[in-house]
C-alpha cells in the first residue's frame, strides 16, 4: 500500500503521505485502510501505533502498510509519522475515518494554488441515530466560527508543517493547537474541501449523548479561555475511559 509511483494525468503529481495514529483500533482500522486502498494516485501510508494491545498492528501489516511505534498520544504519534514520511504533503487521518476515493486528486488540486498551505474535508458521521444526524449538521456550523477538528482530516504542505513546529505532544486538542498555529504563522490559506470523509460517532454514543456533548462543549470553552490541554485532559479522561469500556464490551 505504500505506493509512491509517478503517474501522468491532468492532476499534478503531488506526493502525499497518509498518516494514521492508532491505539487499540482493531474494530475500525481495517475499514479505514480498505478505504485508503481505494484512494487513487501515488500515496504513502504510515500507521503510527501508540502501544496497541489488540490486533491493530497485525491488521495494518496484513494490508502491507508501513507501521512505526511512537510515544502514546495522538499529537506525538502524528508528529512521529510526519518525521518518517516522505511526501511533500501530509494528510492526517484518524483510524476511524474513511476517505473518499478521489481525496488525493482533491488535495493535489487544492495545493496547486500556492497560497493554500493546507485544508480539511467535510465530515459526515456514520450511523442513523438522531445524535449522528445532529453532529453532521453541527460541524458546518462550527466551521463558520473557525472551529475545525482532526476528524475532518487535516492536510498540510510538509514545509509549512515543519516551519510551524508540527503537532505538539498534547494529551487533548492537539488539532486545535496545530490549526491555530497554521492560521497565525502558516503564511497562507487553510481551506475547506466540500467532499466528505465518513467518521465514527462512537465517542458520542455513550449512555447519555447529552452528557457527553455537554462535557465536550465545556472542554472547548475552557480551552479557548486559555486552560492548558494537560489540565483539560484530566476532565476528558473519564469520557474516553467510558468509550473504551463500551468498545471492549462490543468485542
Amino acid at each position: 500500500m505504500a505506493r509512491m509511483e509517478t503517474e501522468t494525468t491532468q492532476t499534478p503529481n503531488i506526493a502525499l503521505s497518509i498518516l494514521i495514529p492508532t491505539l487499540d483500533e482493531a474494530h475500525t482500522l481495517g475499514a479505514t485502510l480498505d478505504a485508503v486502498q481505494r484512494v487513487s494516485g501515488p500515496v504513502e501510508v504510515i500507521v503510527i501505533d501508540g502501544g496497541s494491545r489488540d490486533e491493530t498492528v497485525e491488521i495494518a501489516r496484513r494490508r502491507g502498510v508501513h507501521v512505526i511505534a511512537a510515544e502514546r498520544g495522538r499529537g506525538a504519534q502524528m508528529h512521529a509519522g510526519a518525521q518518517a514520511a516522505r511526501g511533500a504533503a501530509l494528510w492526517f487521518l484518524h483510524a476511524d475515518t474513511r476517505p473518499p476515493a478521489d481525496a488525493r486528486e482533491r488535495i493535489a488540486e487544492a495545493l496547486c494554488d500556492l497560497s493554500v498551505i493546507g485544508g480539511n474535508f467535510h465530515v459526515r458521521f456514520d450511523g442513523g441515530r438522531r445524535a449522528t444526524r445532529f453532529l453532521t449538521w453541527l460541524y458546518p456550523q462550527l466551521r463558520k466560527l473557525g472551529l475545525c477538528y482532526g476528524d475532518s482530516a487535516f492536510f498540510v504542505r510538509r514545509d509549512v508543517y515543519e516551519r510551524i513546529g508540527g503537532f505538539q505532544s498534547l494529551p487533548i486538542f492537539e488539532d486545535l493547537d496545530l490549526l491555530r498555529r497554521l492560521r497565525r504563522h502558516g503564511g497562507g490559506q487553510f481551506i475547506h474541501l466540500p467532499c466528505a470523509v465518513v467518521t465514527s460517532s462512537r465517542r458520542f454514543e455513550g449512555r447519555s449523548f447529552a452528557l457527553t456533548f455537554a462535557r465536550w462543549s465545556l472542554l472547548q470553552m475552557l480551552y479557548w479561555l486559555g486552560v492548558h490541554p494537560r489540565t483539560l485532559h484530566r476532565l476528558y479522561a473519564p469520557v474516553r475511559a467510558d468509550n473504551l469500556a463500551q468498545d471492549d464490551g462490543e468485542a
